[in-house]
């Protein structure tokens, strides 16, 4: 007689899709809201499971549009100005509400951006076993971050995974031991799906960024005014906000150029400002990459940057895909303005030109390099590693 028996059999293990969480410090219309934008709507598309933590308001909303998969938890506790004792205080109970955040979503990878932010996340992550890939998205070297927090970039980016920038002259800046597996991925050059395409009758030209020192708008406007009387008909307009916006109305008022500069604010939608641009200018003392610089070259816009570091030297090619002039030399950028405002077969040329230089950084290569790190830095998953299944058997 045959009898039923109840016996074991072993499942192989399947693989899972895998978890990555992200961590910004803010959800606005950064160059890094920009790229975790994408990364985060890339990698849901292939059904992974995508956190992303802010350090933001609870009641904030993310500039750049996101996946409806993509789960979105604003911490809070955003930085601020404090006396040394309470903003140390402040930091630590910042790494305890990240590390929570982490045991409670439980991801496999934890992607971080920007200094401190990478300081915090390598900290919430200790003892966790989470690997983290930490990215430096400006100029390290010119960027000052404070001498305390230098010292805790020092000690905790070697306990990183790994270490991505946008070109190599940042990543030169870490010693080896900061940088144990490195990787150079430059900002992908997007163009918003309205942007038009260049007009040669146009006569407006476009500055993007934070109102902050770096990004040189107080040099721009000095070499606005100073062709503004030989080109009447050609306008400013210096898109975003920050800080240094009262110091530069007040500079604006001063070189009298209120009724020809104008300062938005944040455009309304990502790339807007594209839309109404017909020369692009690059003011900034210093640059991780120069996301809108490429942006505005993926547009076909005519464009003139100062040679910073780091990025506008491996965008642009003098003469032929947009014109570089010295750093800092504001009679230069005048002369160069000046040019382009008188030459309608040049700005064509440059336009024309910077589109085609941009292909080589589409958002789709871009990508790709990022999920070939991510990937590496994954660790194996599998839904069922040596579980067993129930399964009835006969015997005799």
């Amino acid at each position: 007689m045959k009898n039923m028996v109840l016996a074991r059999k072993a499942i192989a293990p399947c693989a899972r899709k895998p978890h990555v969480a992200f961590v910004l410090q803010g959800l606005g219309a950064g160059g890094s809201e920009h790229i975790v934008s994408l990364l985060c709507n890339h990698f849901t598309a292939q059904a992974w499971t995508v956190t992303l933590f802010a350090f933001e308001d609870r009641t904030a909303r993310p500039y750049y549009p996101l996946d409806p998969a993509v789960r979105v938890m604003p911490l809070g506790m955003k930085s601020r100005q404090m006396p040394f004792i309470a903003g140390m205080a402040t930091l630590w109970a910042r790494v305890r509400l990240l590390r929570k955040g982490f045991e409670v979503t439980g991801p496999d990878l934890v992607v971080s951006f920007l200094t401190r932010t990478n300081i915090l996340s390598l900290l919430a992550a200790r003892r966790l076993n989470l690997p983290v890939i930490i990215s430096e998205r400006n100029n390290p070297a010119l960027q000052s971050i404070g001498p305390i927090w230098e010292r805790m970039r020092r000690w905790t980016y070697p306990h990183a995974y790994g270490l991505i920038t946008m070109t190599k002259g940042a990543m030169d800046y870490f010693a080896p031991a900061m940088r144990k597996r490195q990787q150079v991925i430059p900002n992908p050059a997007t163009m918003p799906a309205k942007a038009k395409f260049w007009r040669c009758d146009g006569r407006t030209m476009v500055a993007v960024g934070r109102l902050t020192w770096q990004k040189g708008f107080d040099r721009l406007l000095d070499a606005f005014a100073r062709i503004s009387r030989t080109h009447p008909d050609w306008r400013l307009v210096i898109w975003g906000e920050g800080p240094d916006r009262e110091t530069l109305e007040r500079q604006r008022h001063d070189l009298g150029l209120d009724d020809r500069v104008d300062l938005p604010g944040v455009s309304a939608r990502p790339g807007g400002w594209i839309e109404d641009a017909d020369l692009f200018i690059l003011s900034s003392r210093f640059e991780g990459w120069g996301l809108v610089l490429g942006e505005a070259m993926a547009a076909g816009l005519p464009v003139i940057s100062f040679d910073c570091q780091w990025g506008p030297t491996e965008m642009i090619e003098h003469e032929q895909s947009g014109l570089l002039v010295p750093e800092g030399d504001i009679e230069a950028l005048a002369s160069g303005l000046d040019r382009l405002c008188s030459d309608e077969e040049l700005r064509a040329r440059l336009a024309v030109n910077a589109r085609v230089a941009m292909e080589r950084y589409s958002p789709e290569k871009i990508l790709q390099y990022w999920q070939q790190t991510i990937e590496a830095a994954l660790p194996k998953l599998s839904d069922a590693d040596g579980l067993e299944s129930e399964v009835l058997a006969t015997s005799t």
